[in-house]
């Protein structure tokens, strides 16, 4: 990955400061109480809103509290408590998976890094990134499908492979700011860029933006 120049950098900067600006205070909207909770409700968040997930997730954690619980638990019942997230069988896999993973490696503790998290089956880096950053305060850079949009959009990558895409970010931004460019970008992602018609009049970063099919009205 080519070392981004000092116009980039400054760019990048412009960009983020401004998001700040509009987002001042943001953090997921996922509902979690410990790094557990986070953990499984990110896995859960996949193709489906964070409202969905948090309507599931009380019931969830009432019958299967710890990771103890949940690697024993009978996958038809979980998938009946998290069917309305989509995807159900396989999220199922996933939580459960990674829950006797968490038990077996972890002795049932969710580990504050990185390379470690991303053993646990189910769990990628996005998914690691978002509970390191959420629940533990360490800098990380989670990419979704937002994060991609935006990012190449405004020039700040050119890249569709997530893993290059967090890479370029993090060497756009020093470390303190890692941090604040995830839900920023997700929020800025939802609410006005968007995927089929983005809110391009009006747009707070139109004068950075170099997307070429930006909408007229």
């Amino acid at each position: 990955m080519p070392t981004p120049t000092t116009e980039e950098r400054r760019n990048a900067r412009v960009i983020l400061n401004r998001l700040k600006k509009e987002y001042p205070e943001i953090s997921t909207a996922l509902d979690y109480v410990d790094p557990w909770n986070l953990l499984v409700a990110t896995v859960l968040s996949a193709q489906t809103t964070d409202a969905n997930v948090n309507k599931v997730t009380p019931v969830l954690f009432e019958r299967w509290p710890t990771p103890e619980d949940l690697a024993a638990a009978n996958p038809e019942e979980v998938e009946e408590v998290i069917f309305s997230t989509g995807y159900y069988r396989q999220k199922t896999k996933s939580i459960i998976s990674l829950a006797a993973d968490l038990v077996d490696r972890d002795d049932g503790v969710v580990p504050a890094d990185l390379d470690e998290l991303v053993k646990l089956r189910g769990v990628g880096r996005k998914t690691a990134s978002v509970v390191l950053a959420e629940a533990f305060g360490i800098p990380a850079i989670a990419v979704d499908t937002h994060v991609k949009r935006v990012s190449n959009r405004l020039g700040l990558v050119s890249a569709s492979d997530p893993v290059k895409i967090e890479s370029a970010l993090k060497a756009l931004y020093p470390e303190r700011d890692w941090e604040a460019v995830s839900m920023r970008f997700i929020q800025f992602g939802r609410d006005v860029c968007d995927a089929r018609k983005p809110r391009c009049v009006g747009c707070l970063l139109a004068d950075r933006c170099s997307y070429p099919d930006k909408t007229r009205e």
